[in-house]
């Protein structure tokens, strides 16, 4: 399938060096990257627990990118205020912990925050389906939520395609994130299936290449399976 777009990039500071953070995020932001996003868990919701507001706010002064804050936590509705004073610009929750789903996007509006929403890899994708119309962002996630550098689920490709179809159906604006796993071998799928930004955490923060190599690399890639579409068209 052929998509138009360039995709986005947003890495995850999960995997960064807390001790340079924001020599990192400096170093990736300057690479190109287009947003910064913020892995928040609770150890409740998910086995892990990583950081809270105090930390999005640091990283929020440290560039002038956007900051989406996903929302791996129980009751994240409680937060919402706390994130939005740290500077994120988008929240993006899990339907899983939003049993009241509509309030809670409501409540991110009134805020004026962007709206994102998202659930496990085996939870069944029509959860979302009712919702799509409302907000600014759907993340399919493609590992199950809480550790870095998982292995990319294969199944997440027809979730990927199913949810693109769903919002091309309704002429929806909203942006199609893929997180997990998302490497330089499986960029150009999650591009094909038709994501529009990527969530890259090892991709980007490691220790075998610098950050604006790494970023490099996957831009490479990502220029050259679109040009592979347009060879095929």
């Amino acid at each position: 399938m052929m998509h138009n777009w360039r995709m986005k990039l947003a890495p995850s500071i999960y995997t960064a060096d807390f001790g340079r953070l924001a020599e990192q995020i400096g170093d990736a932001e300057r690479a190109g990257v287009d947003v910064i996003h913020l892995d928040v868990m609770d150890g409740n919701f998910v086995p892990n627990i990583t950081f809270g507001p105090m930390v999005c706010a640091a990283v929020a002064r440290s560039t002038s990118l956007p900051c989406e804050a996903h929302l791996m936590i129980n009751g994240p509705e409680r937060y919402f205020h706390d994130y939005k004073d740290a500077g994120v610009s988008r929240i993006i929750v899990h339907v899983e912990t939003c049993p009241h789903l509509y309030s809670t996007i409501q409540q991110l509006r009134q805020l004026g925050l962007e709206v994102g929403i998202t659930l496990n890899p085996l939870t069944p994708i029509e959860a979302i389906k009712p919702a799509l119309s409302l907000v600014d962002l759907v993340l399919i996630m493609s590992v199950e939520p809480g550790y870095g550098g998982q292995k990319y689920i294969p199944l997440s490709r027809q979730r990927i395609a199913t949810v693109r179809g769903w919002l091309d159906e309704i002429d929806s604006p909203a942006e199609l994130e893929v997180d997990g796993g998302v490497n330089l071998s499986t960029i150009c799928e999650v591009r094909d299936a038709g994501a529009s930004i990527v969530v890259v955490g090892s991709a980007v923060f490691n220790d075998k290449y610098s950050v604006a190599d790494s970023v490099r690399m996957l831009q490479t890639s990502l220029q050259e399976c679109q040009t592979e579409d347009e060879l095929s068209v």
